[in-house]
């Protein structure tokens, strides 16, 4: 996954804050060009980052996915890891040296939902 910074996590970051929008209205939040945000919306796409939402085939709408709300939660760590993509799908059974407060922040972001309810249950007893 190569993002092009800042462009990228700007684009993540007005889909966060405005919510699903059109390439022009992307521009004028990220006070980048249209063509320039039409050139990177299907490569964010590709990445799982944003996807186009109806109502029509070519309607040109996207809102970010919970994968590019992790990435926004690790863009601090973009130029600092080998494999960002990695970092924002989450840990695999075999990694160990990844810290457990910023798996659950990152999890929390993906949707990933812990068994809330078997620990309300728990208490309960």
């Amino acid at each position: 996954m190569k993002l092009r910074q800042p462009t990228d996590f700007l684009i993540l970051e007005a889909l966060e804050d405005k919510g699903r929008n059109v390439a022009t209205n992307l521009a004028a939040h990220t006070g980048k060009s249209r063509k320039n945000i039409n050139t990177r919306l299907p490569v964010l796409e590709d990445y799982g980052l944003v996807e186009k939402i109806g109502p029509a085939e070519r309607s040109g709408l996207y809102e970010i996915t919970s994968m590019g709300k992790a990435a926004l939660v690790y863009q601090d760590q973009y130029d600092e890891v080998d494999d960002f993509e990695e970092l924002i799908e989450g840990p695999s059974a075999g990694d160990i040296d990844v810290e457990a407060e910023s798996d659950a922040q990152a999890a929390f972001v993906r949707g990933e939902d812990d068994d809330v309810e078997g620990d309300l249950e728990a208490d309960d007893e």
